[in-house]
């Protein structure tokens, strides 16, 4: 890795695909919001993790360490600031008629236990059909993995999902 221009930082962070978990570092300009990054104009084709782990789900459960990796954003499911780092939230707490909603999502093979921000009065399954955003956040989510029982609950209070790749559930 070069070293940071003046305007730059490294983030830590975990990107979920439907195969491997990754962790490692991002670089980005010192006023981008890593939290909802993969949201804005500034998103990249490939996701470049500097000191990545990366635990891989086949036969069986293996981890691999890199100086370097390439996730292609296309294939990423799930994103999010590694704990305890963490960035403002999204959104107004007092914008009106908007709702929280207990959900459970199946993002490869994790589950993660959290809040998506709704209207409400139309729900979840309305939400999902009508919204046509290619990233959504979810909220005070707590992440599991039953092929990883070691692994202990993981909470995060933002991430993104991709909702055309993974499941909800209620």
């Amino acid at each position: 890795m070069s070293t940071l221009a003046p305007d730059e930082k490294t983030t830590l962070v975990m990107a979920y695909t439907r195969d491997a978990l990754y962790r490692g570092e991002v670089v980005t300009k010192e006023n981008v919001r890593v939290s909802i990054w993969l949201r804005t104009e500034a998103a990249p084709r490939y996701i470049h993790l500097l000191k990545a782990q990366v635990i891989t789900f086949g036969g069986a459960v293996k981890t691999v360490n890199y100086s370097e990796v390439y996730i292609p954003t296309t294939t990423v499911l799930a994103f999010h600031i590694a704990p305890p780092g963490h960035e403002a939230l999204d959104y107004d707490e007092n914008e009106k008629n908007r709702a929280m909603e207990p959900t459970t999502v199946g993002v490869g093979t994790f589950l993660f236990k959290g809040k998506l921000r709704v209207s409400a009065q139309s729900g979840l399954g309305v939400t999902l059909e009508l919204a046509k955003i290619p990233w959504m956040s979810l909220y005070e989510t707590e992440i599991t993995n039953l092929n990883l029982p070691q692994m202990p609950p993981l909470g995060v209070p933002m991430l993104l999902l991709n909702p055309a790749q993974v499941s909800f559930a209620k």
